[in-house]
């Protein structure tokens, strides 16, 4: 049987995605972020990088307004579609956020400080489709494939169960993450 192609998976995980009901992914997201919340690389950062969820994803709003109770900083990424490189910024308030395209929601970097690579201790990397190696698909830009060249800190990414399958095409850039997150497990890589 032939492997199907990056651009299948992601269409295929999709519509998968969709199929959520709204009850069920309140629930599913609920215990993906206790999971989260006692993961030791979590609770050991000090400054945590996520994206500001869209619409369907996993709610990292959640975790933002979480961090921020609890003492972390976050930084949030600003994508340059031109390069194709992303920058992080520290997000201290939601009026800091615009949307951009496709409705991302993203930091003004003249409301915002720039956060180094470096103090990221732990930075949460999303995807369509991950495997029990740590490797993933994204959303097909490659921002944080180049991103995770120059990062060497903690990565996790999380995922509803059925995201995690056994393997996924990779290529020689690709680098995996140190852990999955779901609703049923934490899937150690490292």
């Amino acid at each position: 049987m032939m492997m199907q192609s990056k651009h299948e998976w992601r269409t295929n995980m999709k519509i998968k995605l969709k199929e959520i009901t709204a009850a069920n992914k309140v629930n599913l997201d609920q215990q993906i972020l206790d999971r989260l919340y006692t993961y030791k690389p979590y609770t050991n950062a000090e400054t945590i990088g996520l994206t500001v969820a869209m619409k369907g994803e996993i709610n990292t709003k959640t975790i933002i307004e979480k961090a921020w109770n609890s003492g972390k900083r976050v930084a949030v990424p600003k994508c340059n579609p031109k390069t194709k490189q992303m920058t992080f910024y520290y997000l201290t308030e939601w009026d800091q956020l615009e949307k951009v395209y496709f409705g991302l929601e993203e930091p003004r970097p003249n409301k915002t400080e720039m956060c180094p690579p470096d103090e990221i201790d732990l930075l949460l990397v999303p995807g369509l489709i991950f495997d029990r190696n740590g490797f993933r698909i994204g959303f097909g830009g490659g921002y944080y494939d180049r991103y995770l060249q120059n990062y060497s800190n903690s990565t996790v990414s999380l995922a509803y169960q059925f995201q995690v399958v056994e393997n996924v095409p990779t290529e020689t850039f690709d680098l995996p993450v140190e852990a999955i997150i779901t609703d049923e497990q934490i899937v150690n890589v490292k």
